[in-house]
Parts: structure tokens; sequence; C-alpha cells
């Protein structure tokens, strides 16, 4: 019996846009967080470390709640764990607005937040990576583009809020837009079970690591934690972690320190977006062209987004600063477009919701240390290029772990296609 595939296009565009709400009203959302780090700072007479906490709470929370969405996800619906999410994002946001106390602000907008924003995130990704397989890169990179596309708008939308309603205010205002998040939930329609993805030829399983057997799963596959391959993969998450969420948490504190007036900072932010928007686009068309391998690609931009931080605070002039944040946001775009699309190489698509979820767990690890120790590096400097020299040094210390799996994975194809030789070919062995 001929087996069918995703629809890789239909209704799928419709999911496709609906994760780009959802990740532009959560990702986008978190990415301007700096925005409100001085007032915040100021108005609670904090450290700078102690004020980044808030910071890590959300991304943390965003990281640690993601096997409990898998799991949601698996045993009900990518639907109805994204309304789910919609609800919380937006109870953090408004319990934030009300000003009761710092240790609140880490519980609405850090632990609250970070949950709501984890339950529309994953199912988000889990959809669209079922509804396609040969264009699987290129949706899952428009479909990431939200992010870039709302942070961009957000940037002088944030500014102009806070100065108009203040940050409290302003707070408000943005968990009503999260309630949105709900719609984009209810616009995730399941695929019908008989077009899940599964084995069509042996051929495929050597282009296609996204292979399902007929059986769909239901359960939390923590065996997946046996494969050195994920483990490793693993590894790099926690280092890129570490160095991706410092840059946009210390470019306005940054900036603003060089005696930039409020609004260019918002617009660093702004060009920052676009240039991530970019690299999202371009490098999941080079994905989808299979010009490399998807792991190959992600060492090269992994390793020239770390030496981009390296050298970003070195100039304290404004336009080589704006080169800078560019040539970051692009390469940071290229690394997103791919880094979760590169699981269903290490564990295939039966194993996605699972391995993204554990993947997404330990990563909370270097998403909560990384913000506050380069936090605690400014303080203890009085400097904010400390913070990105340490974010440049993760993601280049990344990127060694990625060309380990990479060769790992090389490896256990080549096994697997001699297996397949010997099965096919009588003597195969004799004359190989």
């Amino acid at each position: 019996m001929k087996s069918r595939r995703p629809p890789d296009g239909g209704y799928g565009w419709v999911v496709v846009t609906s994760a780009f709400f959802v990740m532009g009203l959560t990702g986008a959302v978190l990415k301007n967080f700096g925005l409100f780090f001085k007032d915040i700072q100021s108005h609670y007479g904090v450290l700078t470390s102690t004020t980044s906490l808030v910071t890590s709470t959300t991304i943390a929370l965003f990281h640690l709640g993601a096997p409990v969405a898998s799991v949601l996800t698996l045993q009900f619906s990518q639907r109805v764990v994204i309304i789910v999410g919609g609800l919380l994002s937006a109870s953090g946001m408004l319990l934030a607005s009300l000003d009761l106390s710092l240790p609140c602000l880490y519980f609405s907008m850090g632990i609250l937040q970070g949950m709501g924003m984890c339950f529309s995130w994953i199912p988000a990704n889990s959809m669209v990576s079922h509804y396609f397989v040969r264009l699987r890169p290129i949706a899952y990179a428009i479909a990431s583009s939200g992010e870039c596309v709302f942070a961009f708008l957000f940037s002088p939308f944030f500014q102009w809020l806070i100065e108009s309603y203040s940050w409290q205010g302003s707070l408000l205002i943005i968990g009503g837009l999260q309630l949105n998040l709900c719609v984009c939930g209810a616009l995730m329609r399941p695929l019908p079970a008989a077009q899940s993805p599964i084995q069509e030829t042996r051929d495929d399983l050597e282009v296609d690591a996204a292979v399902l057997p007929p059986k769909r799963k239901t359960i939390f596959q923590f065996s997946l934690m046996r494969k050195p391959e994920l483990l490793l993969y693993i590894l790099f998450a926690i280092f890129a972690a570490a160095g991706f969420f410092i840059p946009p948490l210390f470019l306005v504190p940054f900036a603003t320190s060089l005696g930039m007036n409020e609004y260019w900072p918002a617009f660093i932010l702004s060009v920052l977006a676009f240039a991530d928007l970019t690299g999202r686009l371009i490098c999941g068309w080079i994905a989808n062209m299979r010009l490399l391998r998807n792991l190959q690609l992600l060492t090269i931009v992994a390793t020239l987004l770390g030496v981009v931080l390296l050298l970003l605070p070195i100039s304290h002039n404004f336009w080589v600063i704006l080169v800078f944040v560019s040539l970051y946001g692009f390469l940071f775009g290229c690394v997103v477009a791919i880094h979760v699309t590169s699981i269903i190489d290490i564990v295939t698509l039966e194993g996605f919701d699972s391995g993204l979820g554990l993947f997404m767990l330990f990563r909370s690890t270097g998403g909560f240390i990384g913000p506050p120790a380069a936090g605690w590096l400014v303080d203890h400097t009085n400097d904010y290029s400390s913070a990105f020299y340490l974010s440049g040094l993760c993601l280049v210390s990344s990127a060694v772990f990625v060309v380990v799996v990479d060769r790992l994975i090389q490896r256990r194809n080549q096994q697997r296609l001699k297996f397949i030789r010997r099965e096919e070919t009588p003597g195969y062995e004799a004359t190989g």
C-alpha cells in the first residue's frame, strides 16, 4: 500500500501564517524586553544583575516548560496548548503591569510569561514540521521570520508606549496583544492521521530523516537521551543559549552608555530585526536547496556569529556598531532558521516533539546563566563590552559540538546505507 505524505502546502500555509504570528507575539516580545531594562532597574533601585534575572527567569521557564508543552501536545493537540499559552502570557503581563513588587515581577513577567511563550512556541513549531517535508526548511524560515517582523515593528512601538503610558501601562497593552495567541491556536487544525509522514522509499530514508512509521507516538520519548548525537547537540544548545540571549538584553544599555539618545537604541533593535529576517529567509532558502547539510551550515553561521559578537563592542562609533549589529542579526537569523529543524536529522520526525522538548529543557541552563553572568561582568568591569565578549566566546564554543554531531550522523548514515546494500545486493560482502 502506498503511503501518504503531508500536504507540503494547502492548509499548511495557514498553519505557517498562524505560526508566524505566534513567533511574533512570543519571541519578538522577549527580544524587546531590553527596552524596559533601565526603567525597571531605576524604579526598584537594584543592580544590573538583579534586573536581568527578570529576563533570565522568562528564558528559563520558556525552556524548562518545553517537555511539559511537548507532553500536552502529544496528549491533547497543538491547538489546545497554544490557546492555554496565550492565556498564560496575557495573564503574566496583566499581573506585571500592577507593579506589586520585584519578586512579583519575577513571577508574572518571568514565570507566567515564560510558560505562556513556551506553550505557544513549541506546538507552533511542531505543527509546521508535521505539515511539511520537502518544503520544511523554507516553511519554518517563513514562520520563524514572524519574530523578526514583529521585533522590527515592536521596537519603536514599545518605546512610544513606555513614553506615553509608562512601563507598567505598556505591559498591560502588550498583554492584550498577546491574547491574539488564542486566535492563532484556534487556526491550528490537526493534521489528519492518514497524512502523517511515513517511509515511502529507501531513497527517502537516505535523503530525508523526517520519516514516521504508521503508528503514531503518544508518549514522551525520554529514551532519546541515549543518543550521543542528541546529547552533544544539547551541549551546543546550552552554550549557544548562553550567548543568544545576552546581546538583545545589553544592546540598548550599551548604546545608551555611548551617549545616544533614546530613539537610536530602538532604531538599532529595528535594524537588528530586519537583518534577522533576511538571514532566516536566505538561510531557509539555502537549506531547502540542500547545497550543504543542515549541520554543516549551522557550524559555519554559528562560528561567524560568535566572531561578530567579539568584534561588535570594539568600536564606539554609531555607524560601525550598526554594521556589526546588522551582521549579528543576519547570522543570528541563519542560526535560528536551521537549529530547530536540525533536530529532525538527529531523532527523525517521529521523535521531534520529544527531542525538541529535551533540547529546550537543557538549553534553559545556558539561557538562565548567560544574562546574569553577563550582568555580573558588567557590574564588576563597569563596561558593557564584557557582555558581548562572553556571548561571542559561548557561540564559537558551541559550534565545536555541531561539528562532532555532524560527523557522528554521517557515520551512522554510512552504516545504514551499507546495511541496505548488503540486504539488496547478493554477494555484496564478497565484492565489497
